[in-house]
């Protein structure tokens, strides 16, 4: 049983996997192996060369595939380190695997496999929606027998965990059911979702998912911060998903006796732009007071979103019901895009035309003033910001989090 006090070191991770990964389940087979991209801590290399020697031998093909969902591509080199795969390995050892980023945004490179209807989506969202969604999937998985996610379980501001069937949606899937099942997490709110394992939106990427015709299976695991591994969990998506998020509710959520009235939320430069720093905000929201203040210090980030950042500084941050009152302003906006604003706005209120959240988000980052502004967030110059003089201060009402993203903080008695 694993628990979230202990880690696994480097032999335990191999012999784990040499016990529990059948090479049965993958002989004379085809596999895609499913890996998220670098916005998720993750001991990567080491995981993929213990599944890659597991199944080296016994897999007629192995390839892998970046479930970026909307993120930016990676190039190869990217996806090499990624993964720890060195130049010499590229050109020798793994010169016939395929590395395959996932084109979202390409017609050509999705496949429909169906449609979840109205009456399903009214029942699983308990009605707050009632919409025929495509289901749309990266066409490169009927090239396989098998589907192999790797990847790891946190606490989810749209799913309430992250992981299992989410490498597929939206991880390597078409925009319709993203926009969807995002915009049905920002209706129910990140408050309220995070952290949550039975939620509607991951009943939405379970029902989608049973439509791919391609057998699923899944290695989740359970990773702190510092890319420690807590357990690792072998079988479909949905059993290995869910025994991993019991533990990371165990590992991944630090709950205080009090709100606090500022925090200096540190995002890891592995948040290169707003649209993943955003998560600085989420894990936190739930523990910052009414009318307090969240800041997310990140001097390294310069980016609103490379894909998304137009469509962003069209809408600004705003929180949930600046958009439900008035929705046909933002009929042309993706609604992934509106759920993103809300998330990284929190919750409030847009009484009579005028908007009330119920914290303030203040950016300390390459961003300028001007822009922070125009988004509907405050500005701090991150060059004034001693991160220091925010420590061991929680007895004062302020708090430090030094690697923000990941860890959730929630009150002890919600």
């Amino acid at each position: 049983m694993f628990n979230a006090e202990s880690t696994l070191s480097e032999s335990q991770v191999r012999e784990w996997i040499a016990r529990h990964l059948p090479t049965e389940d993958f002989r004379d087979q085809r596999v895609l192996l499913v890996v998220p991209d670098g916005t998720r801590t993750a001991p990567l290399p080491l995981l993929f060369d213990a599944v890659y020697q597991q199944l080296r031998a016994a897999a007629r093909q192995f390839d892998v595939l970046i479930a970026l969902g909307t993120h930016p591509p990676m190039n190869e080199g990217q996806m090499c380190r990624l993964l720890g795969i060195t130049e010499h390995e590229r050109a020798g050892l793994f010169a016939t695997m395929g590395l395959f980023n996932h084109e979202w945004d390409d017609p050509e490179s999705l496949l429909h496999l169906g449609r979840l209807s109205a009456d399903e989506t009214r029942e699983i969202s308990g009605g707050l929606l009632s919409e025929n969604v495509p289901v749309t999937i990266n066409a490169r998985v009927t090239d396989y027998d098998v589907l192999l996610v790797l990847g790891p379980v946190f606490p989810h501001e749209v799913v309430g965990f992250s992981g299992g069937n989410k490498y597929f949606f939206p991880g390597i899937a078409g925009a319709e059911i993203l926009n969807f099942f995002h915009w049905l997490g920002a209706l129910i709110t990140n408050a309220e979702i995070i952290g949550v394992k039975d939620t509607p939106v991951r009943r939405v990427v379970d029902r989608a998912a049973a439509l791919i015709p391609v057998e699923r299976r899944c290695l989740a695991f359970v990773v702190s911060p510092k890319a420690e591994l807590h357990g690792l969990f072998y079988g479909t998506p949905e059993a290995a998903w869910s025994a991993a998020a019991d533990l990371s509710a165990r590992t991944h959520i630090t709950r205080v006796p009090k709100p606090f009235r500022q925090v200096l939320s540190c995002a890891p430069p592995m948040y290169d732009e707003l649209w993943v720093a955003g998560k600085c905000m989420y894990k936190l929201e739930p523990v910052v007071a009414d009318g307090g203040e969240l800041i997310i210090y990140a001097p390294h980030l310069n980016e609103i979103s490379v894909t998304h950042g137009d469509l962003i500084r069209q809408v600004g941050y705003h929180c949930r019901d600046y958009f439900t009152n008035q929705p046909e302003r933002f009929l042309q906006i993706p609604r992934g895009v509106l759920a993103h604003s809300t998330h990284v706005r929190g919750q409030g209120k847009f009484e009579n035309g005028v908007e009330r959240c119920r914290v303030q988000v203040t950016l300390a980052t390459g961003l300028s003033e001007d822009l922070c502004k125009e988004l509907n967030l405050g500005y701090r110059d991150p060059a004034t910001i001693d991160v220091e003089s925010f420590a061991n201060r929680e007895d004062e009402g302020v708090l430090l989090v030094r690697k923000a993203g990941e860890m959730l903080y929630r009150l002890k008695e919600k």
